[in-house]
């Protein structure tokens, strides 16, 4: 769901901060970012900021799961002495407890904001490329030997592609034709590929695939970079950290990071960004992943911008329920963005396997 309007959560928000132990008054609440799930507030106390978050429960219909995994995984990373990788600090509750409900039942977090660092809209040189890769790999380097079994589900289904499929089918059964053109085209470039979309998790139901610890959204606005030396530093948006395929952190983030939307023929794959952010990962990793999962990558870079388009389109049938949008027809349009990457990845399937093979064989 979109969640509780902005005007009404920022002043439920100006209250719940106040359950928190700060160490100094809070100074001002104010909206930030642009999540599609979450509702999200900077908060300001003395010289310190914070974020605020109200976790979307129609989403994460059991948030005190988050929250046990992000225990889970700071207690984890305080075992290794040096990560090179910075994850948000939760601030308790003046109760003890990690999180505050509030009179509406709204679930809400504090985590200290990580200063002197920012995101970026769009990966401006390969050097940045090659930060991705690389903090990327550090994750999957520092979760690698956490039992997958001590982390629970906080979003089930979430990365099986199939499971879209089905409730896109059962949703287009519900609002069948005739349609707008553009909605009609999205919804053919959809079904004219479904033949492969179970591809990943018949490899996983046989067993040909290791279950690992994920990030599971390791897009690029969830990477903070270093303010002053560039370096990428940090993950955020940790709400789906779990169990499932590594592929669908590597395919998501190649999915963002190397879409690029400002060429003239429009919505392209830049191979020079994929190849420096597998050079780095495939390097930080250093033999990480078995061949069995290497084998699978492109079908991953493939698969994962049909998932979302998947996604996008079922919420526009169902009337923009899911995905925050601003306007009607927003959905529609990300969804067709989606496919015509995936367009361009099938026409750039020789290179982009070349790549694979380069980085990760050698």
């Amino acid at each position: 769901m979109n969640g509780v309007a902005f005007g009404n959560a920022e002043t439920i928000a100006s209250h719940i901060v106040d359950r928190f132990a700060l160490p100094a008054p809070v100074g001002g609440v104010e909206p930030y970012g642009g999540g599609l799930i979450n509702t999200t507030f900077l908060v300001i106390a003395g010289e310190a900021r914070y974020i605020l978050q109200r976790i979307n429960n129609s989403v994460f219909p059991e948030p005190e799961r988050i929250m046990s995994n992000l225990s889970v995984l700071a207690g984890h990373a305080a075992t290794r002495a040096v990560s090179g990788l910075r994850l948000p600090t939760l601030i308790a509750a003046r109760n003890g407890l990690s999180f505050v409900r509030d009179g509406e039942g709204g679930f809400w977090r504090l985590m200290a904001f990580i200063p002197d660092t920012r995101g970026l809209a769009r990966i401006e040189n390969p050097e940045q490329a090659r930060e991705v890769g690389r903090i990327l790999g550090r994750f999957h380097i520092l979760v690698s030997d956490l039992p997958v079994e001590r982390l629970a589900v906080t979003l089930p289904g979430f990365h099986v592609t199939p499971d879209y499929l089905e409730r896109f089918r059962q949703v287009l059964a519900a609002h069948p034709p005739p349609h707008p053109e553009a909605l009609y085209q999205a919804i053919a470039d959809v079904t004219v590929r479904q033949t492969w979309i179970h591809v990943l998790e018949t490899a996983r139901r046989d067993g040909r695939l290791p279950i690992r610890v994920i990030h599971g959204d390791p897009k690029l606005d969830n990477i903070l970079f270093d303010r002053a030396t560039g370096r990428a530093i940090g993950l955020i948006d940790l709400d789906t950290v779990q169990a499932g395929l590594v592929h669908y952190d590597l395919g998501d983030c190649l999915r963002s990071c190397c879409n690029r939307r400002d060429r003239p023929a429009g919505v392209g794959f830049d191979l020079d960004l994929c190849r420096a952010i597998l050079g780095a990962y495939a390097q930080e990793t250093d033999g990480l992943l078995e061949a069995a999962e290497i084998a699978l990558l492109f079908e991953a870079i493939h698969l994962i911008p049909l998932e979302l388009a998947l996604r996008f389109l079922t919420d526009h049938l169902e009337g923009d329920c899911y995905f925050r949008v601003a306007e009607r027809g927003e959905n529609l349009r990300k969804a067709r963005d989606q496919l015509a990457l995936v367009a361009d990845i099938e026409a750039k399937e020789p290179a982009i396997r070349d790549i694979i093979a380069t980085c990760f064989i050698g």
